[in-house]
C-alpha cells in the first residue's frame, strides 16, 4: 500500500551498522543459503482497491513462473500499514519471520537492519542485473554501509501541488505558483479575493508532509538531501528562511482541517472549497477513481496538478519494497518472489493497478496513462534530481522521524518558527548517525 493517511511512516539515515550486523551474525548473507521453494509467505498491507489488484497480478505471474511454489498472501488490513507493522515486529521478535515482507525503501528498514533481521541483497542484485535496471541515484539513496537491503517495486512522488483552477481564476492567479514566494502571494490572493480556504491540511502528518515540501522548495534538492547527513546544519540561515516561510504558509490553512485526514483535505480542492493541497500522487487515484473509493472527478475541470512550489526538476520519492528476512523458512521461495518484484514484468503488472510507476528504467511506457504518464516521464527525465521523503520512509531514523513530528505538533500550537528550528536542531543532534 502506498504511504498515506495517518500512517506514521518511518525514514532513514545512513548509520554505522557493521558492529551490529557482525554481532547478529547477519553480515553478508546475500542470496546464498537454503533453497526451499515449496512455499513463499509474502507479508504486506496491500488489501485496499488498486494495491490488492496489483498484488494479485504479480501473484499470478509469480505462480506461472514458479508452478511448484505455493504462494501465501499474508496481507494485514487496517491502519494504513501501522497494524501490519505491529504484527510484523512481534513475529520478528519471536523469530517467526515471513519469507518476505513489505517495507518502504530507505530508513524505515533501519531498525530491521540494526537488529540483524534482514539480509543484504547485493549478490541478488548482481545475479539479476538490477543495478543496471534501477536509476543510479535511487541505488545511492537506498544503500547503507555499502549494502542494499530491499527490492523496490514502485515509486510514488511526494512533492505534488493539487489545485482548483476555478478558484485560481477567481483570485486572479494565472497558473500554479512556481516558487515559495509566488505560493505565499497566491495564498494571500485566494484569501483576500475569494473567501475560500487557501491551503487545505488534514491530520498532523500532513503538516509534516508540507514541511518537507517547503524545505525542498526553499533549499533545493542538494541542500535538502544534505540535512539528513551527519553534521548537517539545521541552524543555518537558509533553514531559518524556510521555516519562516513554513510558518507563514501555515497561517493560510484552517484549524478545523486538523480533525480530518488527507482524503478530506484533498477532497476540499475538487469540491471547490480550497484552492491548494500539497499531497503525494496517490491523491490522483483518489480524485479520478470510481465510487465507493474514488471521487470520479475530472482532470483539468475539477483539479489540476504541478510540482509543489520551488521543486520543479526534483522528484521527492518514496517506494514500496520487499526484503529477505534472516531465517526465512522458505528462502528459495523468498528469492523467487524478490525476482518477481524486481522484474520488468512484475512491475508493469503491479503499478498501473496500484497507481504508481515502476522503479525500473526499462518499463513499458505505453501502460502508464494520464498523470502516470507525466510521472513516468518526470522520473526518467535526464537530469532529474531525487530527494527522499523523510515522512514517507526514506532518510531519517524512526526516532528522528518521531522527534520531528513532535516538534511540528508543538509548532502547530505555538506557531513559533524559532522554537521549531531549535527543536529540529536538537532532533538532528540527538539522532546524529
Amino acid at each position: 500500500m502506498l504511504v498515506r493517511a495517518g500512517n506514521r511512516m518511518t525514514v532513514l539515515a545512513a548509520v554505522a551498522l557493521g558492529a551490529v550486523l557482525a554481532a547478529s551474525g547477519c553480515g553478508g548473507g546475500d542470496s546464498k543459503g537454503g533453497n526451499d521453494k515449496s512455499e513463499v509467505e509474502v507479508f504486506s498491507w496491500w488489501t485496499g482497491p488498486g494495491e490488492a489488484d496489483g498484488l494479485a497480478a504479480m501473484k499470478a505471474d509469480f505462480e506461472k513462473k514458479n508452478p511448484g511454489t505455493k504462494f501465501t498472501n499474508a496481507a494485514i488490513a487496517g491502519g494504513s500499514g501501522t497494524q501490519a507493522q505491529a504484527v510484523l515486529a512481534s513475529r520478528l521478535q519471536n523469530r517467526k519471520p515471513p519469507d518476505s515482507f513489505q517495507g518502504h525503501a530507505g530508513a524505515e528498514l533501519l531498525d530491521y537492519i540494526k537488529a540483524g533481521q534482514i539480509e543484504p541483497l547485493d549478490s541478488f542484485y548482481d545475479e539479476n542485473s538490477l543495478k543496471a535496471a534501477y536509476p543510479q541515484q535511487l541505488l545511492q539513496q537506498i544503500t547503507y554501509q555499502g549494502k542494499i537491503y530491499s527490492v523496490p517495486v514502485n515509486i510514488h512522488r511526494s512533492n505534488m501541488l493539487w489545485y482548483n483552477p476555478g478558484i485560481l481564476k477567481d483570485a486572479g492567479i494565472s497558473g500554479p505558483p512556481k516558487t515559495i514566494a509566488e505560493f505565499k502571494t497566491a495564498l494571500k490572493a485566494v484569501k483576500d479575493k475569494t473567501g475560500k480556504v487557501p491551503l487545505s491540511l488534514g491530520a498532523q502528518w500532513t503538516a509534516d508532509h508540507l514541511l518537507e515540501n517547503v524545505l525542498l522548495g526553499d533549499l533545493g534538492a542538494d541542500a535538502y538531501n544534505a540535512l539528513w547527513k551527519p553534521g548537517a546544519d539545521w541552524g543555518s540561515t537558509a533553514v531559518t528562511t524556510a521555516l519562516n516561510d513554513y510558518a507563514e504558509i501555515v497561517k493560510y490553512t484552517t484549524a478545523e482541517a486538523a480533525s480530518t485526514d488527507w482524503q478530506g483535505a484533498a477532497k476540499a480542492v475538487v469540491d471547490g472549497k480550497a484552492a491548494f493541497n500539497i499531497m503525494g500522487d496517490w491523491a490522483y487515484g483518489y480524485f479520478t477513481g470510481t465510487a465507493p473509493n474514488g471521487l470520479g472527478k475530472k482532470l483539468d475541470t475539477d483539479f489540476k496538478y504541478a510540482p509543489s512550489p520551488g521543486t520543479d526538476g526534483t522528484y521527492m520519492w518514496l517506494s514500496d519494497s520487499f526484503t529477505l528476512p534472516k531465517g526465512a523458512p522458505h528462502r528459495g521461495g523468498a528469492l523467487a518472489w524478490l525476482k518477481e518484484v524486481g522484474s520488468k514484468e512484475g512491475q508493469d503488472l503491479f503499478n498501473p493497478k496500484k497507481g504508481s510507476i515502476p522503479a525500473r528504467k526499462d518499463a513499458d511506457k505505453s501502460l502508464y496513462k494520464g498523470y502516470l504518464e507525466y510521472a513516468f516521464n518526470e522520473w526518467n527525465k535526464p537530469g532529474v534530481k531525487l530527494a527522499g521523503s523523510f515522512w514517507h520512509g526514506v532518510n531519517a531514523s524512526k526516532k528522528w522521524h518521531t522527534d520531528i513530528d513532535t516538534a511540528v505538533g508543538l509548532f502547530l500550537q505555538n506557531k513559533d518558527a524559532a522554537k521549531l528550528q531549535a527543536s529540529l536542531v536538537s532532533a538532528a543532534k540527538s539522532n546524529a548517525q
